[in-house]
């Protein structure tokens, strides 16, 4: 079974007058490509998939699917609040071509630690050999998903990675003591990452590297390579720009940051609408800064 690891990036999607911009998606993808991503997620919470109709996902999916090929691999958001409909997702992104799926944990219903068990069991159950990727984000699912659960699941061979995104040094330690080399834990944290990897983690799962895929990709490279000081100093070097794309919810400042750069229209669905004014200038800067601007 494959596990993935390295820089792995979370892709925003372009809306032009309401519709997909699949022109401007597929520039992002060469962009990626371009700069030597490990990986590319389609339709997860930074291509505002809640907004997207089944139609578009397919569409965005096939788009990755074909220009990664054999370039990176696609882990393709699948998560529902439904586990039937994690079921017929996993499924339905598994015979679109991608190498695995994202799964974040059941939203508003709050499972507890058994019935996530449960959940993500039958899941990996329904798509055997499928990989997946458990996503634990607590500050928008309201569920955490606790070391032991995860220690759990990895009794289902399907289940080879986590994108923990708790911001916890003592979580990253906790699940690699428990799971060891059995389980890929990827930073779901932009300013977490050389922490993160400190700590035994293998890469990340980003927004940052929508914008700055090089710089992300030489980050991580130090750090799995134990360089620990020049993974620290690209940590800081990256951080203005990781404070201003969370200054509104994410995907709003990356977006702006893409229209900066000339890659999007400055459009996206409600109930998510495009940066307040005064975060313009520090996003700008921080773009400036990089080097990421002309």
């Amino acid at each position: 079974m494959r596990t993935f690891e390295g820089t792995i990036t979370a892709l925003a999607t372009p809306f032009r007058n309401g519709k997909l911009d699949e022109a401007a998606y597929e520039k992002l993808v060469d962009y990626q490509l371009a700069n030597a991503v490990s990986g590319l997620v389609p339709v997860g919470t930074t291509g505002e998939t809640p907004t997207l109709s089944e139609a578009e996902q397919d569409k965005l999916i096939s788009i990755c699917v074909k220009k990664a090929a054999g370039k990176a691999v696609v882990i393709a958001g699948a998560g529902s609040y439904s586990t039937e409909k994690t079921v017929l997702n996993v499924k339905r992104v598994r015979d679109l071509g991608a190498d695995g799926a994202l799964v974040v944990t059941p939203y508003y219903n709050r499972p507890t630690q058994r019935c996530l068990i449960e959940h993500y069991k039958a899941v990996a159950q329904a798509n055997r050999g499928f990989p997946l990727v458990v996503y634990n984000v607590p500050g928008r699912t309201g569920v955490d998903i606790a070391p032991d659960t995860m220690k759990a699941l990895c009794e289902e061979e399907e289940v080879v990675a986590l994108k923990e995104a708790s911001g916890s040094a003592a979580r990253i330690l906790e699940l690699v003591e428990k799971c060891g080399r059995r389980l890929s834990v990827l930073s779901g944290d932009d300013w977490f990452v050389w922490p993160c990897m400190a700590c035994g983690g293998r890469g990340v799962i980003s927004v940052s590297s929508n914008v700055a895929p090089k710089l992300m990709g030489e980050l991580v490279g130090a750090a799995s390579r134990g360089e620990g000081g020049q993974a620290l100093k690209l940590q800081l070097q990256m951080a203005p720009l990781h404070r201003a794309l969370f200054q509104e919810t994410n995907p709003i400042p990356v977006k702006k940051a893409l229209h900066f750069m000339g890659l999007f229209a400055d459009e996206l669905r409600l109930p998510l609408s495009p940066l307040a004014p005064q975060f313009h200038a520090p996003l700008r800067e921080a773009l400036l800064g990089l080097g990421l601007l002309p």
